[in-house]
């Protein structure tokens, strides 16, 4: 994970501690960490220069520290959770009594998106957390767009905002009026293509009353509710050559006029515009007017596709359960396997077709483990058999509970000889299924060796990166790295045999 804050870990419990110590050192995060007693005199005398403090069995009052520290993001443990009621906007959420890694990494996210807002209320501009958590994710692109949407804000340009459909160009385009200096004013919408153009003008402009048939008193259009603030211009690709001609005026002058009237107002309007069509195609082939294609393309933001964010499909998942889970009343989980198939899906519909899969779950298979075959076919994966995929899951899974409990309890790293390579599925079928017919079989080493051998090929197969063997072996993160420790296996030793 890509994070370069400072954390500090306060905390009375010291086991507490260690425990969240090394969760963040799997993750690749440095912190540092204390009892109340140093950390408190520490976090005062460091201001807001501490980026997230994860909180606690501590002294202090959760509401008073809040306070003192309002550009510190705070996460509190399970324990604290009830102390969120009413809190300020620094506080980010509370852990559950054994965090998994998307909950983590969630909250992590939503406290650099507080920090991100922070700096630019500093600098002067509006502040909406809320707003941002709907640009959820950790990969480059939607980090880019986020920056993107930070250097744009504060000045009046244009923008115009270039992706397909179902991307969030309207949430980019929100964003961005929320954070400008325009952000106590309306932010009007506009879909170019749903209104017929012969009505656009009308739209756009105002009529007076009697100025067409239909006309039965004066109507103020977009441009004045506007006023002052911005209009977005969805699928402006959409609009009729003719309405381009008097959109140019308007931003040319900033001045329009109403349907059958003479009197000029005024345009205090900042205009973003997006589409998910070629412009500059359209104006090669004299369908879009080239003058008007520079007036709006000023600062151009490109809202990647899903397909190109695959790793930030968890937490997008994750942040779409919470929101449609909150008006349906429910949740719902996902089993590795299904996690990984939405990973590869292409989603030709992009965030849009996303959440509406979610919501379709939330509504078959409410407060219930998502797993492979309850996907839909299409996102299973053409290559997967759901049925031959049950039965070789099931059966690791359960060889992961019985190593996971042991007979004794032991934790201790498990050595035992290697198992050969296992080539093919008939010989993994082979190492599954032992004979019995020779004697008694130790269930809990031939457990420990299957898993030993496999976390070994899947490290080898991806070089040593742990994020890519997880995927390969269809568990989490801290699983197998748990896994890995139990066994004393390193990545970096792997990885070189």
């Amino acid at each position: 994970m890509q994070f370069s804050g400072t954390i500090l870990l306060l905390d009375d419990d010291r086991a507490a501690r260690q425990n969240m110590e090394t969760i963040f050192s799997f993750l690749g995060l440095t912190c540092q960490s204390g009892e109340s007693a140093d950390c408190l005199s520490y976090l005062d005398g460091a201001g807001d220069s501490v980026d997230i403090c994860v909180v606690g069995e501590v002294k202090a009052d959760p509401a008073a520290l809040l306070a003192a520290h309002p550009g510190t993001a705070f996460i509190f443990r399970q324990e604290q959770a009830a102390a969120g009621h009413n809190l300020p906007g620094n506080y980010i959420g509370a852990l559950s009594a054994e965090p998994e890694y998307d909950e983590i990494v969630s909250l992590l996210h939503y406290c650099q998106s507080f920090r991100s807002m922070q700096r630019l209320r500093k600098n002067g501009r509006a502040q909406n957390t809320q707003l941002l958590k709907f640009l959820v994710g950790k990969g480059e692109a939607i980090s880019k767009v986020r920056r993107l949407i930070e250097q744009v804000a504060a000045t009046d340009a244009n923008v115009l905002i270039l992706g397909e459909s179902g991307t969030g160009k309207e949430v980019v385009a929100r964003a961005v009026h929320e954070l400008s200096k325009r952000s106590k004013k309306p932010f009007v919408p506009v879909n170019c293509g749903a209104i017929p153009g012969e009505l656009l003008e009308s739209e756009l402009f105002g009529h007076e009353k009697g100025a067409f048939t239909g006309a039965f008193a004066a109507r103020e259009g977009r441009f004045e509710l506007a006023q002052g603030g911005t209009l977005f211009l969805d699928e402006i690709g959409d609009m009729p050559l003719a309405m381009q001609v008097k959109l140019l005026r308007v931003l040319q002058e900033r001045k329009f006029t109403r349907v059958g009237s003479n009197k000029e107002i005024k345009a205090d309007v900042r205009i973003i515009a997006a589409t998910h069509q070629d412009l500059e195609k359209m104006v090669a082939e004299k369908t879009f007017r080239e003058d008007l294609y520079y007036r709006l393309n000023v600062f151009p933001i490109e809202t990647p596709p899903l397909r190109e964010r695959a790793d930030d499909i968890p937490l997008l998942i994750q942040e779409l359960i919470n929101r449609h889970g909150r008006e349906q009343h429910t949740s719902i989980r996902f089993t590795g396997r299904a996690m990984l198939a939405l990973m590869q899906n292409e989603w030709h519909g992009n965030v849009r077709e996303l959440s509406n899969l979610i919501e379709r779950l939330l509504i078959l298979h409410p407060s219930e483990v998502v797993d492979l075959p309850d996907l839909p076919p299409k996102y299973q994966g053409d290559n997967v058999k759901a049925t031959e995929a049950d039965e070789r899951f099931a059966l690791l899974d359960a060889f992961s509970s019985s190593a996971d409990a042991g007979e004794d309890g032991d934790d201790s790293p498990i050595e035992l000889p290697e198992l050969p390579a296992i080539a093919g599925e008939e010989e993994m079928a082979k190492a599954f299924a032992p004979n019995l017919a020779d004697g008694a079989v130790n269930l809990k080493d031939l457990v420990a060796n299957v898993e030993i051998t496999m976390i070994k090929q899947a490290l080898a197969q991806c070089g040593g990166v742990v994020s890519k063997a997880c995927e390969t072996l269809g568990l989490r993160r801290t699983t197998l790295v748990e896994k890995m420790k139990k066994y004393g296996l390193s990545s970096q030793d792997v990885a070189g045999e």
